[in-house]
């Protein structure tokens, strides 16, 4: 059966995609994920938990019957997971695709027997998950039963987005208490935090520097070096040649977790040579200077992006998922959740609506786990994280 939207016929979050608030990047759908991810650690929990407020109905679009879309905005971190995610929302593929949902006689998509037992097969994707939510499905290609946007900027943005009710998501690689200079009191009182995955944030060197034999530095070295104290590789070990430091943005949550994690302080004073507003950025310039150092997230290395290994006390953090402390552990000191906020209100007691929970809930099994998080080279959250995720979410239908 169709959803009831209810009696209001306006967003209590207004959609102003005319007006550039969702940001450069702002229609999701440019690029696909790679369908290759390996052994995601997220279960399929299809099942949700359910918050102890239900969710407000769907809003429905000015004039019409037809819920509005989900837009979101921030994190640069967190655009990968978001974005492909939405890729394959607005597709609405067939379940018989195999590739991108379902599964045909050459193969299929990660988590697909869990999905199929709880009623996907012979159901489109994006048709499927609003279904769990009250939904009526499409059945077509390309018209999902209400779309998704992802806008790409820095973490405080999105952050201050989602507060100030001009998208529905704030996407945001830093928590919000840092990136606002909120209170835990007050991110309880007026924001629920959702957590896609995990970034196991690497310091990456450029290639000459690794080629030199850099390919670890202790966590001491790593604060010299961003706090003006070491100012040549020599120092470290490395070639005579001075270090290029750079650094993300301010207001961006990967400079927001750097400063709060390798610091000790989401203010701590920092010296270095430039700052790129996303990692995109960071990891050309990486590449085009020799001598250079920055810190990104993990879906942006590469081989001529080199993340190098961190000795905290004595304890080595490799780039190696096979090596016996990795820099995908969540015992890494630079390990870091992937947020997206929605926002509580008198409408939305429980602070996610429904055509939230629906989108929220796909990346929340193991399909979404790995192949919009680990796909992306990013950490699938364990079981227990994902029951917990799934517990903030609306009751399903």
């Amino acid at each position: 059966m169709t959803a009831d939207t209810g009696n209001s016929g306006v967003s209590r979050r207004k959609f102003l995609v005319t007006s550039g608030v969702v940001g450069a990047a702002g229609l999701a759908g440019c690029s696909n994920a790679a369908n290759d991810g390996s052994g995601g650690s997220g279960d399929d929990s299809d099942s949700s938990g359910g918050s102890e407020d239900t969710a407000t109905d769907a809003p429905e679009e000015s004039g019409g019957s037809s819920p509005q879309p989900v837009t979101a905005e921030g994190s640069s971190t967190v655009y990968p997971i978001a974005n492909s995610g939405s890729s394959y929302w607005n597709s609405n593929p067939p379940s018989d695709d195999g590739e991108y949902w379902g599964e045909n006689s050459e193969g299929s998509v990660p988590g697909w027997d869990e999905l199929a037992s709880n009623g996907a097969d012979g159901m489109r994707l994006a048709d499927y998950f609003a279904s769990l939510y009250g939904f009526e499905p499409t059945e077509q290609f390309a018209t999902p039963p209400f779309s998704t946007r992802v806008g790409l900027s820095h973490s405080g943005t999105g952050c201050e987005a989602v507060v100030d009710g001009l998208v529905d998501i704030g996407n945001s690689s830093g928590p919000i208490t840092a990136e606002l200079d909120w209170s835990e009191s007050e991110a309880d009182e007026r924001v629920v935090d959702h957590v896609l995955g995990r970034d196991g944030q690497p310091v990456v060197v450029s290639s000459n520097i690794y080629d030199a034999g850099v390919t670890q530095l202790t966590g001491e070295e790593v604060r010299g070096i961003y706090q003006g104290d070491i100012t040549n590789w020599s120092e470290v070990g490395g070639p005579d040649q001075p270090i290029y430091v750079i650094g993300r943005a301010e207001g961006s949550g990967t400079d927001t977790s750097f400063r709060l994690n390798m610091l000790g302080s989401a203010d701590a004073e920092m010296d270095v040579d430039t700052r790129f507003g996303q990692n995109q950025q960071v990891a050309q310039a990486v590449q085009q200077n020799d001598g250079a150092i920055a810190y990104m997230a993990l879906a942006f290395t590469g081989p001529e992006v080199q993340p190098i290994g961190i000795d905290f006390d004595g304890t080595l953090y490799e780039p190696d998922r096979d090596a016996e402390n990795t820099i995908f552990d969540s015992a890494y000191p630079l390990n870091r959740d992937l947020h997206q906020y929605t926002t509580i209100t008198e409408e939305t007691p429980s602070g996610t609506d429904r055509r939230e929970g629906a989108f929220m809930n796909m990346f929340l099994t193991t399909f979404g786990q790995e192949v919009f998080v680990e796909s992306n080279n990013y950490i699938p959250l364990p079981t227990a994280d994902i029951e917990s995720e799934l517990a903030k979410l609306p009751d399903q239908s």
